[in-house]
């Protein structure tokens, strides 16, 4: 409950470089963001123990690995989330900025459209498997055993799912907007090489 109340409390605060939310899932999905956010937090003080204890106080852990594992499961779904409602996917702009604005949205249609025949294909195709691993709570199948298989499973599906959902938003609040020219100079981040500069003393 505290890491959702956090991650609740740290979405009102994003960064200058992320996408302001304006879809009707875009708050659901900066929620996850800081809940991946903060465990990767986690996974760094996992391994922090486990180094020390075992190489500074030689009693090396059971657990260790097959947390940091689990959680890493975990944050690389939810980055998948976040990363469609930034729309940092990888995306060729070349032909898309040609095209005229109707054919524009015709091409986000069909892009979303199989995003959602992607997304009803795995759960199709997976949902007795992952219900089936859940209910019996299939373990790793190590010492400590965690069950990993019986709630990463279940949890590719549900946020597949939501991956989904936020593509449809994205959809929708991009609909009416003015088509944007892309040019390679917006991969460049001027602020980010200045500070770069600043910390490597290129700046006086």
């Amino acid at each position: 409950m505290s890491l959702l109340l956090a991650s609740i409390y740290l979405s009102d605060w994003p960064v200058s470089i992320e996408t302001r939310p304006d879809g009707f899932f875009d708050i659901v999905s900066l929620i996850c963001s800081r809940i991946a956010m903060i465990a990767t937090a986690a996974i760094v003080l996992v391994m922090f123990y486990e180094v020390v204890s075992r190489y500074v106080f030689s009693r090396p852990t059971l657990w260790a690995n097959e947390l940091s594992l689990w959680i890493a499961a975990f944050v690389f779904l939810l980055a998948g989330q976040y990363a469609m409602q930034q729309r940092c996917h990888i995306r060729i702009y070349i032909i898309y900025d040609m095209l005229p604005r109707w054919l524009q949205k015709l091409s986000d249609l069909i892009s979303a459209a199989l995003i959602c025949v992607f997304t009803f294909a795995l759960i199709w195709g997976g949902y007795n498997d992952a219900m089936r691993r859940m209910l019996r709570m299939e373990t790793f199948g190590t010492a400590w055993d965690p069950p990993l298989p019986g709630t990463v499973k279940p949890a590719i599906l549900i946020i597949i799912l939501a991956v989904t959902i936020q593509a449809v938003s994205n959809l929708i609040a991009d609909w009416n907007k003015e088509p944007g020219e892309h040019t390679p100079a917006d991969d460049i981040d001027e602020e980010e090489i200045e500070k770069l500069k600043q910390t490597l003393g290129e700046v006086k």
